[in-house]
């Protein structure tokens, strides 16, 4: 699949809260319980600011099929060289290996900010989130037991950490 990768900005507030909100009615991926506002797209903004976020495009036509990027793990300076990565993309373009090229760009500009550690928090029912972390060279650092609840349902949130 040909695509580009566009940074994110104002103008993508439509397709990104509409490629989240999928995943929050539709499955483990993202955490909230109810779709949320278009104004959301504000805080992804926000706590992306002097980080790579990018939406991804198809060629041919503009549309946006996906979005990706990192964030602070914790501001403090002390985990200034730890990102948190966030990926979603249209659940029509997955397993195209959209994700991994997204990662590997992810990747290459965090290496090139200082960054030493990616880490991803992951629903344990989301099991093809986990597999293609560990398929793409991370590996579980910490899995917090049943510490959250969606649509009544009780979840772990598994921590997976990459080193660059």
């Amino acid at each position: 699949m040909e695509f580009i990768f566009e940074k994110m900005s104002e103008k993508h507030e439509i397709s990104v809260m509409d490629i989240f909100n999928y995943y929050v009615e539709n499955s483990f991926a993202a955490y909230p319980e109810e779709h949320l506002p278009y104004e959301t797209y504000n805080l992804f903004l926000n706590m992306t600011r002097g980080y790579p976020a990018y939406v991804l495009k198809e060629n041919d036509n503009d549309k946006v099929i996906g979005f990706c990027f990192l964030r602070a793990y914790n501001p403090l300076p002390a985990f200034k060289e730890t990102a948190e990565v966030t990926y979603f993309f249209d659940p029509e373009t997955t397993g195209k290996g959209i994700g991994k090229k997204a990662l590997e760009k992810l990747e290459k500009e965090g290496k090139e900010m200082g960054i030493k550690h990616i880490l991803a928090n992951v629903s344990s029912k989301n099991e093809n989130s986990i597999r293609f972390h560990l398929k793409n060279g991370f590996y579980e650092s910490g899995r917090f037991k049943n510490v959250a609840v969606k649509n009544s349902e009780t979840f772990d949130v598994v921590w997976l950490q990459k080193d660059l």
